[in-house]
C-alpha cells in the first residue's frame, strides 16, 4: 500500500443515480430525460460536442442549476435542493470547466478555501502533494502566475482536498498539452485505486476519456444517444456518434 493509501484509509465511493432528469434554462429544457448511474468507485466518461447538456448535467446534480424532472440521488438520498455545504457532507466535490481559481491568492490560499478549518488543512495538503509535487514549494506563488496545465492540476488538488466520494469533472483536459493529460490521468486512476471514489467525467478528449473510464455514455440533444463498456472498440462506436 503506497503511503497515499495509508493517508486516505478505507472511504469507499457513492452510489449517483440520475433518473430521467430535466432541466436548463428559463423556457428551454437542455437535458431531457436523462438516466446515468455510476457505481461506487467506477468511472463513467458522459460524451458528446459541445452544447449537448454535458455541463448541465454536471451543475444539475450540484443543484447550480434547477431539476424540472426525474430524480438524483447519492447513496439512496435525493440531492435535490441540498445547500452547497450538505452536498459536501455526502462526499461531492467538484473540478469545473471554468477556472474557478483567485488569480491573486496564494495557491495555500486557494487550497485553504477547500477546507472547513486550519486544523484540516495540513493533512489534506499532503494528501495532494504527493499527487502533485510541484505545489509543495510553490504554495505563496499568486495562483494567477501558474501555467494553463499547472491551474488545471491545481483545480483538480482543490478538489481531492476534502477526499470527496464522488467527483464531478468538466473539461479538464481542455487545451493542456499530452504530458498534462498523462499526468492527470494518471491522478485519477490512482486516487480511485487508494480511496474507491466514484468519478463522472465530462470530456471532448475521447482517447483521455477511454483511457480512465470504465463505461461511457454519449449526450445528444440533451439525451444519452448511445453507452457502452470501454472496451476495445468505443473509440470507433463513439467516433459515430460523435462525427454527425
Amino acid at each position: 500500500m503506497t503511503e497515499a493509501a495509508r493517508r486516505l484509509g478505507p472511504q469507499g465511493g457513492a452510489d449517483l443515480v440520475l433518473k430521467d432528469v430535466v432541466s436548463g434554462y428559463g423556457a428551454i429544457s437542455v437535458v431531457q430525460g436523462v438516466s446515468v448511474n455510476v457505481r461506487p468507485g467506477e468511472i463513467v466518461a458522459l460524451l458528446g460536442k459541445n452544447g449537448m447538456g454535458k455541463t448541465t448535467t454536471l451543475k444539475t446534480i450540484l443543484g447550480m442549476v434547477a431539476l424540472r424532472g426525474g430524480s438524483i440521488a447519492v447513496d439512496g438520498t435525493s440531492v435535490s435542493g441540498l445547500s452547497p455545504s450538505k452536498l459536501t457532507a455526502l462526499g461531492l466535490g467538484y473540478a469545473p470547466q471554468e477556472q474557478p481559481l483567485f488569480q491573486d491568492l496564494s495557491i495555500r490560499d486557494n487550497l485553504r478555501l477547500a477546507v472547513a478549518s486550519d486544523a484540516k488543512l495540513s493533512q489534506a495538503l499532503e494528501r495532494v502533494f504527493d499527487y502533485f509535487p510541484f505545489l509543495k514549494d510553490r504554495l505563496k506563488q499568486p495562483a494567477g502566475t501558474l501555467s494553463g496545465g499547472e491551474q488545471k492540476m491545481l483545480i483538480l488538488a482543490r478538489a481531492l482536498m476534502l477526499r470527496p466520494r464522488l467527483l464531478l469533472i468538466d473539461e479538464i483536459s481542455e487545451g493542456l498539452q499530452p504530458s498534462v493529460i498523462d499526468k492527470i490521468a494518471s491522478v485519477l486512476l490512482n486516487q480511485r485505486a487508494t480511496s474507491g471514489v466514484s468519478i463522472l467525467i465530462v470530456e471532448q478528449n475521447l482517447d483521455f476519456a477511454l483511457k480512465v473510464a470504465d463505461r461511457w455514455a454519449v449526450l445528444k440533444l440533451g439525451e444519452i444517444d448511445d453507452e457502452g463498456p470501454a472496451a476495445p472498440d468505443a473509440r470507433a462506436r463513439v467516433l459515430q456518434h460523435l462525427s454527425v
